[in-house]
């Protein structure tokens, strides 16, 4: 099968010494503890700026579509963002960190514009980020052609709550 963004780097990543199901049991507790945000909850390009952050970062809608659309690779990344919404009683911050806070944020925004049917990307948002997008992502995407499915993702306008941050 035809693999144009070379998703496969991100399945290589996450299947690497069982860092997904780690990544996976980290977020049922609550509480990110190793480094696996890169590829578990990738960025748009443009946001992180160390070498990690390049080599998994998202290039265009598109890419992300096709992310949510892979077979190994979707299916994770709604379960992760699943298990975020479902912590109770922590912030984003509590959970994650600052830094990688805001990319949950990023990234969270991205796949709503990418999957706007599905309603886990728009429930980490509500929960966690008062239901705004994040800023730097939605300017980054508007300034991408919208493609057949864009309707319907992100709302304008800024709003509360940390944007991306370094790497």
């Amino acid at each position: 099968m035809e693999d144009p963004y070379d998703l496969e780097r991100f399945v290589t990543a996450q299947n690497a010494g069982g860092t997904y199901g780690h990544a996976l049991a980290e977020l049922k507790a609550g509480m990110k503890r190793s480094h696996w945000m890169w590829f578990v909850f990738p960025q748009l390009a443009g946001l992180g700026r160390s070498e990690t952050a390049r080599r998994y970062a998202i290039t265009s809608l598109d890419e992300a579509r096709a992310y949510y659309r892979h077979g190994v690779l979707g299916p994770r990344l709604v379960e992760a963002a699943a298990a975020v919404a479902a912590v109770q009683g922590r912030s984003a911050v509590h959970i994650f960190g600052d830094i990688d806070a805001r990319k949950l944020h990023s990234s969270m925004t991205l796949f709503l514009a990418a999957a706007p049917g599905e309603s886990v990307f728009r429930d980490v948002l509500d929960r966690y980020f008062g239901g705004v997008p994040d800023p730097a992502t939605g300017q980054l995407l508007a300034g991408q052609p919208a493609g057949p499915e864009a309707a319907g993702g992100l709302e304008p306008g800024p709003g509360p709550g940390p944007g991306p941050g370094p790497g």
